[in-house]
C-alpha cells in the first residue's frame, strides 16, 4: 500500500506542474497570489492487494445522454469538469455539478446528463492489477 500512496501524490504533483504552465512560461506558486489548495475528497480505503492499476478516464456525455446500467473495474473518486450529472448507485440518486467530486464504489450504476449541453467527467479508477 505504501507504493500506491507514493505513486498517487507523484501523479497529482505532475498535474499541478503541468497546470502551472501558462502561455509557455512557468508561474511559481510563491509568485502567484491566486494559488489555492483545497482537499476535494478524502476517503480511507483498504485495497485488495498491493498491486493496483490506476486509470484516469475522461468521459464526455452528450446532452440528455443516459448510460445503461453498468459497473466499473474499480472504485475511486470522480470529478465533474462541466455540466450536471444525475448518478444512481446503490439505490440512491445524487446530482453532481461542475467542480463536484464524489466517490464511486464500483457497484451497479447509471449516469445521466441532465443538461442541454455536454457534460464532462474525469474518472480516477483504482483497479487491482492482474
Amino acid at each position: 500500500m505504501l507504493k500506491l500512496i507514493s505513486i498517487i501524490p507523484l501523479k497529482v504533483l505532475a498535474m499541478i506542474i503541468i497546470g502551472l504552465f501558462i502561455n509557455g512560461k512557468i508561474v511559481l506558486a510563491q509568485e502567484s497570489h491566486h494559488f489555492n489548495k483545497s482537499v476535494l475528497l478524502e476517503k480511507n480505503i483498504v485495497l485488495p492487494n498491493n498491486a493496483v492499476n490506476t486509470k484516469v478516464i475522461r468521459v464526455v456525455f452528450p446532452p440528455a445522454f443516459k448510460t445503461p446500467w453498468h459497473t466499473h473495474e474499480g472504485p475511486g473518486p470522480r470529478y465533474v469538469v462541466k455540466g450536471s450529472l444525475k448518478v444512481i448507485e446503490g439505490g440512491k440518486a445524487n446530482t453532481y455539478s461542475s467542480g463536484d467530486v464524489f466517490w464511486e464504489s464500483g457497484d451497479l450504476m447509471s449516469v445521466e446528463n441532465i443538461n442541454e449541453t455536454p457534460a464532462e467527467l474525469i474518472i480516477f479508477e483504482l483497479v487491482p492489477a492482474k
